[in-house]
Formats: C-alpha cells, structure tokens, sequence
C-alpha cells in the first residue's frame, strides 16, 4: 500500500472529507497536523506551493486538496495510486482516529 500523507488542521471540514474518502477505500494515512506543528505548516508549503488544508500526498506524489482528489476519483484514477505497489507500508498516525476526524 502506498503512503498517504494529510496535512490538517483540527476544523477543517475539507479535511474530514478527505479522510472520509481515504477510510470508505480502506487505505491506512499519516496526518500532520499544522495547527499544533507550525513547522510542519512550512514544510506543507514548500512541498505543495499551497498555504490551504488538506494537502494530501500519495507516495510523494502532491495530489492537491480535497477537491483534487475527489476529482482523481471521479475519473477513475485514484483506486490506481491507493492500490500501488509501492512496497512500503502505510504510516497510521497515531493521532488518526476513525471515531473522531480531525
């Protein structure tokens, strides 16, 4: 499985959408946080050229946010990248939470 990674903040209805989207595809991501991290918010920016949540990565790979991705899978090609044989494990954050998205 790929690696998933979601830049987020705590109120970020986009974001919760995104992770919605990511766990009805049963896919595994790492979220970071960058209302508690700041310096993670930078990092955010130089890899994404975007100041907005969620950025959402897929192996490195900047998907964009939460409209970007559900746009990939309109098209039919967001299934391709989850289902990648990547050969790394899936990083779970532990602060994600399928009870409570943040």
């Amino acid at each position: 499985m790929p690696k998933i990674e979601i830049y987020s903040t705590a109120m970020c209805p986009y974001c919760v959408r995104a992770k919605m989207l990511l766990q009805n595809k049963g896919v595994s991501w790492e979220e970071i946080r960058i209302d508690i991290d700041r310096d993670r918010m930078q990092e955010m920016v130089t890899r994404s050229q975007r100041r907005t949540v969620p950025q959402i990565f897929i192996d490195g790979f900047h998907v964009g946010g939460f409209d970007d991705m559900a746009a990939l899978d309109a098209r039919g090609e967001l299934d391709p990248l989850l289902h990648s044989n990547a050969g790394e494990a899936p990083v779970h954050s532990s602060m994600h939470s399928e009870d409570a998205p943040t």
